[in-house]
């Protein structure tokens, strides 16, 4: 019983080791060579505002919702129909294991986020963009980042 609690202590430790929070400058030049400026007529701001909102830009960040699904990483894509995971069905529409969206490398965070964007209404699927940045001045977002 008490190696079964040291060794739950030591995979605790380790997840958070691997735990990466993105400072917002850096994050903007991440998605300034990813092509999110603009991406759909979304600016930069947006997207920095989005993620700030929905992760604090934490990439491995998981959210339990009530249906059981799971968002997943600094854009908390669901799981349900974006991302797969062992435990349910999902649509996949992402073709993209939920897990490569929480690591450090955002590659497969990004593609799933375009994707998101360019086959639902925009932004709109993040509740943390409608409610905090939808409508607003972004341009506080990335200043003071040197992005070009």
């Amino acid at each position: 019983m008490k190696a079964a609690g040291v060794l739950a202590l030591i995979i605790s430790l380790s997840i958070v080791a691997e735990s990466k929070v993105y400072t917002r400058c850096k994050l903007a030049k991440i998605f300034v060579n990813a092509n999110l400026d603009n991406y759909r007529g979304f600016s930069l701001g947006n997207w920095i505002c989005m993620a700030y909102y929905e992760s604090h830009y934490n990439t491995t960040v998981r959210t339990l919702l009530k249906d059981g699904s799971i968002d997943y990483g600094i854009f908390q894509i669901n799981s349900f129909t974006w991302c797969r995971n062992k435990r349910r069905q999902q649509k996949n529409h992402c073709h993209v294991a939920c897990s490569a969206l929480i690591t450090d490398d955002l590659t497969d965070a990004i593609l799933c986020a375009k994707k998101i964007v360019k086959e639902t209404q925009g932004m709109n699927y993040w509740q943390g963009w409608k409610k905090h940045c939808e409508g607003k001045d972004m341009s506080e977002w990335k200043k003071g980042c040197e992005v070009s």
